[in-house]
Formats: C-alpha cells, structure tokens, sequence
C-alpha cells in the first residue's frame, strides 16, 4: 500500500535558509570557475618557467661544450650530450644518472647534420630498462616529456677541444635538456589545496553573512506579520509601523495600512448598512403592527378595508425594500447580470414614459429622442435603472418630468430632470449613498426606501456608463451616460 503522508523536500521553507543556500550556490558556481582559472594559469606560468629554465640549461651546456669542456654532473634540469659513432654519452646529469647514460646513452644519437643554432623541442619518450631503479626522484624511466634539443658540429671545434670532449673529429653532438613539469604540477597542487580552504571558508561565510542578513531585513516583515494576526473583520482598526528606510518594507507597509484602511471602511459601511437597512425595516413593521394591534384590540370599531390597505401599502414597502436589499447585495458580490444585450434606449425610455402610473399628483412625463440610441446590457437593469430615476423624479417633481435621450460621439446621454426644489451643490454625491435622503425630501417622501439612486449608479457602473447630478436653475436633472453600441443592422 502506497503511503500518503506528505513527501519530503530537500529544499529547506525559511526564507533565510533559501536566500542563504542560494547564495552559497552562487558562490560556489563563481569560486569553481575561479579556481579553475587559476589552476590553467598557474599550471601554465610553472611550464612556462620550467621551459625557459630548460632553455637556460641549453645554451649554457652549449657554451660549455664549444669551450671543450665537458658539463658537470650536478643539475637542477636532467640533460644528456650524445654523439654520432659513440656508444656511451658524452655528458649527462641531472636525474640522468640513475638510467646508466655511462654505459650506452638513453637519447638517440644524431643522425645527419644540424645547423648549430637550430633548437627543438619535441615530445620524447624516455626508455625504460632492466635495471631501472623505481626510486628515481622524477620517475623519468617509461615516461614521455618535452625535450630541447640543439646540434654541434665536431668539425667546428678545434683539436684540443675535440679530445677533451672525447668524441671523433668528424662527429655530431646532440645536446638534449628535459623539461620537467614536476615543479609546475607541485605548484599547482599546492594552489588548489589553498583555493579549496580558502573556497570553503568563503562559502561558509557567504552562507552566514546571507542568513543573518535576510534575518535582520525580515524583522520588520515579522512585526507586521504579528500585528496583522491581530486585526479582525469586527476591529481592523490595527496599524502597522511603516519603517523610515524607503526600502520594500515601506512599500509592503503602506500598501499593508492601505488594505486595512479599507477592511475599516468596508466594515464601516457594513455596520452602517446594517443600521439603516433595520432602520428603515422598523418603520413600515411599526406602523403595520400598530395597525393591526389596534385592528384586533377592538374589532368592533376597526374599520377592516382602511386597516387592510394600511397593511398591503406597508407590506409592499416591505417588499420594495427587501427587494433592493437583494439586489445591492448581488452587486456588492459582482454577480454577473445576465448576458450583454444590445438594448434601444429611446424605445425603452418611450415606453416607461408611456406605462408609468401617475395617480397620486398631477405630472406631466415627457420624454424627447431623435434617433434610437443603442447600448449593450441587460434590458431589465437597464429598466430598472431607468424606473429608478424616474420614481425618484416623480417624488420630487411639482408639475413635469423631462427624459430625454441622445447620442453624443461614441456615447449614449439620457436625462432625467424635474422641476422640483432640486439638490444642494454639497448634496450631489451625498444623495447616491444608500438610506441617505435629504431633510428638504423627507416630509414629501411617499414610500421611498433610500436605495434608489445608490442601484441606479451601481448599475450604470456594471454597465461601464456613469450617472451624475448636472447643475441646473430648477430642479434636479440625473445624467446617465453609455458606451454606444452599433445597431443591429450594422453589425
């Protein structure tokens, strides 16, 4: 049975020890590639050194010989002089010695004429032998290494010198010197040992350093962390410190505040919300239970057709407001509003000029178009906006309403003024709060429920338009505005 448990993760979760393993990740990537770059450089500065103390060796072997002295044996560089028509070596030393040059050379004897200056260097593979001692310091036995040579003429040489170096008049010396690259390879060695403690300690330090920094950025982050645990949707009244760096924890400071500034006045509004939404339920549930107490304290003196009207108007207003309440909580969630239409305003604002009751005051309902005027939405928001404006005009107004529809550029303006006592100038953005009705418009408030104007503009918002209070001499004119969309035909 396969188990279920969480998997382990190598990765560690603290941000510290990320940052900090990260780091010493990206140090240990720069100190190989340093490393390896020194390891070439020094390797190929110690073969450079080696070879020009190989060169060295050459020339003077050379000045020697041509002075008819044989080189002696004590030599920091392995060498070997040979000659043409001779069994054993001329000269030799330096390490050579334990290969037994004395009794036949090691390194081949020339084999035709070669300029005197001319060197070479080629590879050559040093012989073993029988005898070999293993013990020899540089292991040169079985071993192939950059050789120089150069050649010398005997003829060049005088008699006296001739006989002193041992060799025929007529032969040719090879003077042959090996490059060791013991030195540059110890060198090396030593180099990585060091760039390896040194790179360990650095990655080490580098991982500290890390950690400890991100631990000490990361404070102010805690504290905020710690104060934000204690802010709830009832009290968000909680405020983080915002540090005086200007660095990111400013910013993740300020924009912290900002949000719980906003969590404040949301559940500022809610609980004001609350308030009024049970206050204006308390009026209409008062005066219906006042009704029909009194209707049933004394039936026999309750006039029953005035008590049953005074019970459906209150209830309707029940439901009015309970409908509102509903519809102000689908936007507040952003529901979406059934699929976009393309919706004529002027044959909707035709017909609610032509269907809506006026019973109660004489008005006059009016409404001026010239062309039809399309936009896209839902057609019953859209209704409802439009009613909205027109029930709030209708409460307000003393003789007339005006609607008229327009198009204007790539927009749609619709109008709704009255003649009533209008707005104060301070008032035009106060009345699309919700509950919120003015002092002048109470008394003459015939059933409203003060969610009117806030659902028009929550609408129109839902509908990309907007909805304002215009200035106006006489009464108060509501302007909604609509991106135009393309009638039917033209699509």
């Amino acid at each position: 049975m396969n188990a279920t448990g969480p998997r382990r993760r190598w990765w560690p979760r603290s941000v510290r020890a990320r940052t900090a393993l990260a780091a010493a990740s990206a140090a240990a990537v720069i100190l190989v590639g340093i490393g390896w770059w020194v390891h070439h450089d020094v390797y190929r500065q110690g073969t450079q050194i080696a070879e020009e103390q190989a060169q060295m060796q050459l020339w003077s072997l050379v000045d020697q010989l041509n002075e008819g002295v044989v080189p002696v044996r004590r030599s920091a560089v392995p060498y070997e002089v040979v000659a043409s028509g001779r069994r054993s070596a001329v000269a030799y030393g330096g390490g050579m010695d334990d290969l037994d040059p004395g009794t036949r050379h090691v390194l081949p004897a020339p084999s035709e004429a070669k300029e005197s200056a001319l060197l070479t260097i080629r590879p050559i593979r040093i012989p073993a032998r029988r005898d070999d001692n293993p013990r020899d310091r540089f292991e040169l036995a079985g071993g192939t290494y950059l050789v120089m040579s150069t050649d010398i003429s005997a003829d060049e040489l005088s008699s006296d010198k001739v006989a002193a170096l041992g060799i025929a008049a007529d032969a040719k010396l090879r003077v042959y010197v090996v490059v060791l690259p013991h030195t540059a390879e110890a060198i090396t060695k030593t180099t990585d040992r060091l760039l390896l403690r040194a790179g360990l300690v650095s990655l080490v330090l580098i991982a500290a350093v890390a950690y400890f920094a991100v631990r000490i950025a990361l404070r102010p982050v805690e504290a905020i962390r710690v104060l934000t645990a204690s802010v709830t949707a009832s009290d968000p009244r909680e405020r983080v410190t915002v540090p005086a760096t200007g660095h990111e924890i400013t910013a993740l400071a300020t924009t912290i505040n900002t949000t719980l500034q906003r969590l404040d006045n949301a559940a500022a509004e809610q609980r004001r919300f609350v308030a009024d939404a049970a206050h204006e339920l308390r009026s209409p549930l008062t005066t219906l239970l006042a009704s029909l107490e009194v209707a049933l304290a004394y039936p026999e003196r309750t006039d029953w057709p005035a008590a049953a009207t005074t019970a459906a108007r209150q209830t309707r207003r029940l439901h009015a407001l309970a409908e509102d309440l509903l519809l102000l909580a689908r936007l507040d969630t952003r529901t979406p509003i059934a699929g976009p239409e393309t919706v004529d305003l002027t044959a909707l604002a035709s017909r609610l000029t032509e269907q809506y009751p006026l019973t109660e005051r004489p008005l006059t309902l009016t409404c001026d178009s010239t062309a039809p005027a399309h936009a896209h939405g839902n057609p019953d928001a859209y209704e409802r906006l439009l009613r909205n404006l027109i029930d709030n005009a209708a409460r307000h107004a003393t003789h007339r309403i005006q609607i008229t529809v327009r198009n204007q550029d790539a927009w749609v303006v619709l109008t709704v003024h009255d003649d009533g006592p209008g707005v104060p100038t301070e008032d035009a953005e106060r009345i699309f709060e919700r509950f919120v009705r003015l002092d002048d418009a109470r008394s003459r408030d015939h059933g409203g429920t003060g969610l009117g104007l806030a659902i028009a503009r929550d609408l129109a918002h839902r509908h990309k338009g907007t909805l304002t209070l215009t200035p106006r001499t006489l009464g108060a004119c509501f302007q909604l505005r609509l991106p135009q969309a393309p009638t039917p035909a033209e699509k």
